[in-house]
């Protein structure tokens, strides 16, 4: 599961936010404890909880005291909200200003597009 590109625990958080966005994760639904993280995953538990901590402080997990750590309302939205807007940041903002080197028609992105992501194309 774990990767050497980024620390472990920012690999725990991006995971947990994944499962959030795809609604394996719903809103207020419990999350493993970090001991139970820890075992499973055969992490220190201290690395989860620094997990669950920076999920914390951006929202997307609450604690209730004595009980858990759950899925905060409405983290699924701010998720893909940002999600969103880093997409267009990072990922089309970039390709637009490439295909204008390349002098590529926006029409032909589109078309690629449609081309590439319309039923029966095999993907």
């Amino acid at each position: 599961m774990f990767d050497d590109r980024s620390p472990i625990y920012r690999q725990i958080a991006d995971q947990i936010k994944d499962d959030v966005l795809r609604g394996v994760l719903a809103e207020d639904q419990q999350v493993m404890s970090t001991n139970q993280y820890a075992a499973y995953y055969r992490i220190n538990p201290a690395t989860a909880a620094k997990a669950f901590q920076q999920l914390a402080d951006e929202g997307v997990l609450y604690k209730r005291r004595g009980v858990g750590m759950f899925v905060s309302a409405g983290a699924q939205r701010r998720l893909r909200d940002l999600r969103r807007e880093r997409f267009f940041g990072e990922v089309l903002e970039p390709m637009i200003a490439e295909s204008r080197t390349l002098g590529i028609p926006v029409a032909d992105i589109v078309a690629r597009i449609h081309q590439l992501t319309s039923p029966g194309d095999g993907r």
